[in-house]
This record gives structure tokens, C-alpha cells and sequence, in this order.
């Protein structure tokens, strides 16, 4: 574990010093952090709506090792940026984004895309089971045990379509199960410290398919964060931003118009 920290300590170190230098703008950067079983290429039909939009984009590479370890990942490419920063977060993503949030000047808004907001106390994995309705847990994999006892998790590929992807072409869901990412058993119970959401305004969309996420727990975490604006999209799954690009975009760009 220890080689991990050290590795993706440098890589954050890396990701701020080669940040893009974007042309001068009066949009706010819209910093983009996956969740688990993903990558940063979930957002890729997004970027380029908001790219055409004028809006320079960072997706971030989420370690998914842990929240605190990740919210400090992101915060150090929060602090590389001098403008100010609407901080979107997928799935898990929004444990990072929250426990990020809360220590970076520069972030003016936030959007949870089918994410946890959690208070700070609470788990992804305990807000999961909140209400009845995931169906994640029986498609996992066998873990992939690390070094130090944790282990690494995966959805089962030949699950993953249907679990994480419904309304996705099938072929490219089967793409996105080779693909993805696992993220640690320890990430998912670890308990955020932090909840950027109680002092800055945010905004939630989800789908009200959502097989990882039950969607009543989704609108409850909206409904406590006092979003200013809720998207539930119909039949759309966990991966709202691959399946439903412009209601997702449209909600960020809502939240961009806010910041003066």
C-alpha cells in the first residue's frame, strides 16, 4: 500500500504541474471525478459538450484508494487552478468531491451526477444500503486481494452491463466492464470527514433506474443538501453522463451560470 501512496502522491504532483494551460476565458473550470468500476473516459460525452460550450474541462484520474487519500488527490488539482471551479463527482465520486470541496477556495458550486453526498460520519457503502433497492453487492467479483489485506474490487464482467450500464449500447457497456476500474474495499466504508456540500450550493441529477444507488436514497441526499436544482432522468441507469449526456451537461452548465 505504502507503493501506491508514494506512486499516486507523484502522480498528483504530475497532474498539477502539467495542467493545461487553457485560452483565457470567463467560464469557470469544470472539474470532472469518476466513481468506482470507471474512469475518466466516462465522461468523455460531456467533455465534449462543454468543451463545444466554451468551458475548459479537467477529468481527473480518481485513485479510488480511499476518501480521504483521494479527496487529497483532487485537492491538489483544485490548487493548481486559477480560476474558479464547478466540481462535479460520479457514484463514489461524490464522497470525493465533498471531502475536496471543503477545503478549496476556488470551488463555487456542485454537482452530484447519480452520486453520494454524504455528512461527514457516513459511508458510501452505509448511504448504499440506506434504503432497499442496490443490487451491486451479488455482482462483484472475486476481490483481488492486495499486500496489506485490502482488497481491490470489481463488478463481474459478464454482470456489469446490466448492473452498471442498462440503457447503454451493449456493446460498449461490455467495453466499459473490460475497462473498468476497481476501487478498494476500504474506499467504500471509509467514512467522509468532510461535507463541502453544507456551505456550498450544489446541484444532483440521477437516474430513476439507478441499480448501484437506490434512487430514493439519491433524492434524499438531494432534498438534505438543499439542491438548487434536481434532475431525476427516466430510465436511465448508475451511468447517467454515458447514457444521458445533455441532461447532465445542461444541469452543469446551469450550476456555471451561477457563479459571477
Amino acid at each position: 500500500m505504502r507503493k501506491l501512496i508514494k506512486v499516486a502522491a507523484s502522480a498528483a504532483f504530475y497532474t498539477v504541474s502539467l495542467m493545461p494551460v487553457f485560452a483565457e476565458t470567463s467560464k469557470p473550470t469544470i472539474v470532472l471525478v469518476h466513481g468506482a468500476f470507471a474512469d475518466s473516459s466516462s465522461w468523455n460525452e460531456v467533455v465534449s459538450r462543454l468543451e463545444n460550450d466554451g468551458y475548459p474541462v479537467v477529468a481527473v484520474a480518481n485513485p479510488l484508494r480511499g476518501v480521504k487519500f483521494d479527496g487529497e488527490y483532487v485537492g491538489h488539482v483544485l490548487n493548481g487552478l486559477k480560476t474558479p471551479v464547478v466540481l462535479v463527482g460520479h457514484s463514489y465520486g461524490g464522497s470525493v468531491i465533498s471531502e475536496a470541496a471543503a477545503d478549496a477556495d476556488n470551488v463555487k458550486a456542485l454537482v452530484f451526477v447519480a452520486a453520494f453526498a454524504p455528512e461527514p460520519g457516513e459511508s458510501a457503502a452505509a448511504l448504499s444500503s440506506k434504503e432497499p433497492g442496490s443490487t451491486l453487492a451479488p455482482t462483484l467479483a472475486e476481490p483481488v486481494v492486495l499486500e496489506d489485506g485490502v482488497k481491490d474490487l470489481y463488478i463481474d464482467q459478464s454482470k456489469f452491463p446490466e448492473q452498471f450500464a442498462a440503457d447503454v449500447p451493449l456493446a460498449d457497456a461490455r467495453l466499459l466492464a473490460v475497462t473498468q476500474r476497481p476501487i478498494t474495499d476500504a474506499a467504500l466504508t471509509e467514512p467522509v470527514r468532510k461535507a463541502g456540500w453544507k456551505n456550498i450550493p450544489s446541484w444532483f441529477v440521477y437516474g430513476d433506474a439507478d441499480k448501484n444507488i437506490p434512487p430514493t436514497t439519491l433524492q434524499w441526499m438531494a432534498e438534505r443538501a438543499n439542491s438548487k436544482g434536481t434532475v431525476a432522468v427516466k430510465g436511465a441507469s448508475h451511468v447517467v453522463m454515458i447514457s444521458h449526456p445533455d441532461e447532465v451537461t445542461k444541469l452543469i452548465e446551469t450550476a456555471a451560470e451561477t457563479i459571477n
